[in-house]
């Protein structure tokens, strides 16, 4: 290592005064694969959703958010990044996924804020809206609303999609954002931020990922509509577009096998995003710092853009 290179290859990002090299950690990953929904907790390695290396500044204090698909992945590490900013959290999970709710609760909970587990299949209009009623009881109202819960399952052709599993897509990344964005509006009031997940797959889909673009690229256009809508009522709204991010979405249909040991290798960083790395723009979106911040779309892809 150069003598002037004062790069720390193996800081937390979020530790104060820490440098990181963004090209580390590279892979390999394991290529074991789970049943869909995937559990962070089997996964190896373990993502980085933040447990340990984000560092809060109360950026969020007093709000209260409710964050679909909070128990692993991009949705936990935001979760954390909220409850660590000084905010309350509702997160929503799938039944299936209560191992790793329960890490996430804790975690809210050690913070010293309020934690509330809803666990829905989204994919059921009226369990969809109950969450948004559920959470808007437990904390009181909500001010943020983080629609991040995704079905992502690799095909290499449109004729192995059947029906069922197409229609399980759609419910899940765009009729269950819809419904409860209709649910929690008459609760949100001017200040308010609504932030729905994208993707890069938006923008630049792969073949492998048809209908899952399909669902991120409208993700996309809601998002952009409904921030001129609200805009006029003080509401903000607005979209993140992960790139290749190690969550338990990947291991578990996501991608193929044989792609998960070098996922996100490809990238011009050369590696795959950590969870912990996305929450900040989470953050920032959620905050009153944002607050001529509406209809946009923020990526976070590793060089790749969008």
């Amino acid at each position: 290592m150069p003598a002037d290179d004062k790069t720390d290859p193996v800081a937390p990002p979020y530790r104060s005064g820490a440098i990181k090299d963004p090209r580390l950690p590279l892979n390999p990953y394991s290529d074991d694969e789970q049943p869909w929904p995937g559990l962070a907790g089997k996964m190896d390695p373990q993502p980085d959703h933040g447990e340990t290396s984000y560092k809060g500044h109360d950026r969020l204090a007093g709000k209260r958010a409710l964050v679909t698909g909070g128990d692993s992945g991009i949705g936990r590490a935001a979760a954390i990044a909220f409850a660590r900013e000084g905010a309350d959290v509702a997160i929503c999970f799938h039944p299936d996924e209560e191992p790793d709710a329960r890490a996430v609760i804790e975690l809210i909970e050690a913070e010293g804020r309020r934690a509330v587990s809803l666990p829905a299949d989204l994919r059921d209009e009226a369990a969809a809206r109950k969450v948004v009623d559920d959470a808007v009881a437990q904390l009181g109202g909500i001010e943020v609303l983080v629609l991040n819960a995704g079905r992502q399952q690799t095909q290499d052709s449109i004729a192995d999609i059947t029906s069922d599993a197409f229609d399980a897509t759609m419910k899940t990344n765009i009729y269950a954002p819809f419904w409860m964005t209709q649910q929690a509006l008459p609760s949100m009031k001017k200040g308010a931020s609504i932030i729905v997940t994208s993707s890069v797959q938006a923008f630049s889909p792969s073949a492998h990922l048809l209908d899952y673009a399909m669902t991120k690229a409208a993700d996309r256009a809601f998002a952009q509509a409904l921030a001129k809508q609200l805009a006029p009522k003080g509401i903000r709204v607005n979209a993140v577009a992960p790139g290749p991010f190690w969550t338990a979405l990947q291991v578990s249909g996501g991608q193929p096998k044989k792609k998960l040991p070098e996922f996100g290798s490809d990238s011009p960083m050369g590696r795959a995003g950590q969870p912990v790395e996305i929450a900040p723009v989470y953050v920032l979106l959620a905050s009153d710092e944002a607050s001529y911040i509406t209809g946009e779309v923020y990526a976070a892809t590793g060089g790749s853009g969008t």
